[in-house]
């Protein structure tokens, strides 16, 4: 049975009022680069690579001409950081060859960017410059929508089609990132703390 979408806003809101990107940034190219590096890790260690690096590197032609090896070290606790330091550096080099410097504000121009997939893309897109493109698809997005019973999907992509048919493009932005807060900090994996759900008065998964 399919849940009333309106509810799960409304509990969403009353629940999280000031969901917002945990990621701490400043610039759209420094959420971009944030949001390559914040794959496989968490926000929190991202924002500490990050609280020093951008001091270091202030604008995307300095991230474009960065040394590899030096952006590898820098970034190394975040993991997988030679594959980042690689993207970021070829994502700030093709922002200032193709676009002037400048982060493009469309979903078809950020991902043609090495290591930029729909979700980042949504992410600078939604968070930076309030265009609701898409929905932001990450695994908690993934966990609680199925949970939920809006999808059946396990494909992000078709997870994204599912939230984007259901919800309205006017609460993508606040949605994602309410859903994101849930899955952290109540909706977990492996122990959900459903004492402490928000959701639990419609949520489908109890006395299942």
């Amino acid at each position: 049975m399919q849940l009333p979408v309106e509810t799960i806003l409304d509990l969403l809101h009353e629940a999280y009022p000031d969901a917002d990107c945990a990621l701490e940034y400043s610039t759209a190219h420094e959420l971009l680069f944030a949001t390559i590096m914040s794959a496989q890790t968490t926000d929190v260690n991202v924002n500490k690579v990050t609280s020093s690096l951008f001091k270091k590197y202030t604008t995307v032609k300095e991230f474009a001409e960065a040394d590899l090896e030096t952006l590898q070290d820098e970034i190394r606790s975040t993991g997988f950081f030679r594959n980042k330091a690689k993207n970021v550096i070829n994502s700030a080099q093709m922002i200032m060859d193709v676009h002037d410097g400048v982060v493009p504000q469309s979903i078809e121009e950020l991902t043609k960017m090495p290591g930029v997939a729909r979700k980042t893309a949504n992410v600078v897109l939604g968070t930076h410059f309030g265009i609701p493109a898409g929905f932001v698809v990450d695994t908690h997005v993934k966990r609680i929508a199925f949970r939920l019973g809006l999808t059946e999907q396990t494909d992000p992509v078709k997870v994204e089609e599912d939230l984007m048919q259901l919800i309205p493009q006017a609460e993508w932005i606040f949605a994602a990132h309410a859903i994101v807060l849930h899955g952290r900090a109540v909706c977990d994996a492996k122990r959900p703390n459903c004492q402490e759900c928000a959701l639990v008065p419609i949520c489908p998964q109890i006395g299942v």
